[in-house]
């Protein structure tokens, strides 16, 4: 009897320890207003990911409002060998509450009604002045830092980190961006 239990014991140790510990579900800001939001960013510093590989600086974001609620995304980066490429797609407001939850498609429209097309674009942090934003996903995969120029002072910079760090992202894997 005795050696069931602690056999018992040791294999519910073992199960908590391969858990991990919990985390928070990420929360996005409480509101976005989205006319201010709007128009151009500067990558600042973003988690390495599979569809910015081949770009090496000067990663911009251009948001245009559109007449049906809409938002038109051209994502512009230097490449390698010192073109520039864009990438164009739209974003569609999924938390009408908050305008704080967006779902972003690169992919031709053909292809919208694939939800895999559609990628998570939560704001997760902004400056009171809109002159920074932080953006992730809620699997906390993707992050982006984001401001309205090509450089941020130490302390506007470090609270975007700050509001990343306390969704649970890992901000050590953050990748500063080149800007010129």
């Amino acid at each position: 009897m005795m050696h069931n239990v602690v056999a018992g014991m040791i294999a519910l140790m073992l199960m908590m320890s391969t858990q991990g510990p919990s985390v928070s579900p990420v929360q996005t800001v409480p509101a976005v207003d989205l006319t201010r939001y709007v128009g151009d960013w500067f990558e600042l510093a973003r988690f390495p990911n599979r569809f910015q590989r081949q770009c090496v600086g000067e990663v911009t974001a251009n948001y245009t409002m559109r007449p049906d609620g809409r938002i038109t995304v051209v994502n512009r980066c230097r490449i390698a060998d010192g073109t520039r490429t864009d990438a164009q797609g739209i974003a569609r407001v999924v938390d009408t509450r908050t305008s704080a939850k967006l779902k972003v498609r690169f992919a031709p429209a053909v292809l919208s009604f694939l939800p895999f097309v559609w990628g998570d674009y939560w704001i997760l942090g902004i400056a009171d002045d809109y002159s920074w934003a932080v953006v992730g996903s809620p699997d906390r995969k993707y992050l982006w830092i984001l401001a309205r120029t090509p450089t941020l002072g130490a302390e506007p910079y470090s609270s975007a980190v700050a509001a990343a760090r306390a969704n649970g992202f890992a901000v050590d894997g953050l990748v500063k961006t080149v800007q010129r």
